[in-house]
């Protein structure tokens, strides 16, 4: 009589396997974003283009210094993933991994990670048995807007105190 085949988790790997001699992570409890306030379709459009434009910033630092010096990964993965949300794409776990820019291990731990902090979701494909798609959770959205929202009114004040002249000019 033959066993049933063992049972993988949502990357392929057989599921409860422990790696020997490998440290084993500490439980870190899932992110609990703060309750955001709803939206106006200006600031989401608006923290669309920021998160965009910081995606593509990592990208061009890399024309003039090695890429080998900086690692975000996770930074990456929660632009990628906020920008196709709000433009109501779905991701692929692979498109997700590819977006990291690291190699594929690194991206699906860092993704295995978010997940267990409460700031991403995979869902399977319906259609394909093979492939599962990844998403900002409602915590890892509202995280980003919150973020992003920051990020933006530091951006303005930088942009205010280098555009409006001083008495010292």
């Amino acid at each position: 009589m033959r066993s049933a085949p063992p049972r993988r988790d949502s990357v392929g790997r057989r599921a409860g396997l422990t790696i020997v001699g490998a440290p084993s992570a500490p439980a870190v409890p899932a992110f609990a974003a703060p309750a955001a306030p709803a939206l106006d379709e200006a600031t989401i459009a608006r923290h669309t283009v920021a998160a965009r434009e910081f995606y593509a910033a990592r990208r061009r630092r890399h024309k003039h210094l090695p890429a080998d010096l900086f690692g975000e990964p996770t930074w990456d993965i929660l632009l990628d993933l906020y920008v196709a949300g709000r433009e109501n794409r779905r991701v692929p776990t692979t498109s997700a991994c590819i977006g990291a820019h690291v190699p594929p291990t690194t991206a699906l731990r860092w993704l295995r990670i978010l997940e267990a902090r409460g700031l991403v979701e995979r869902e399977d494909d319906g259609r394909d048995g093979r492939r599962t798609f990844v998403h900002l959770s409602p915590a890892g959205l509202a995280a980003m807007d919150a973020t992003l929202a920051l990020m933006c009114q530091r951006m303005e004040d930088i942009a205010d105190k280098i555009l409006t002249p001083t008495a010292e000019d």
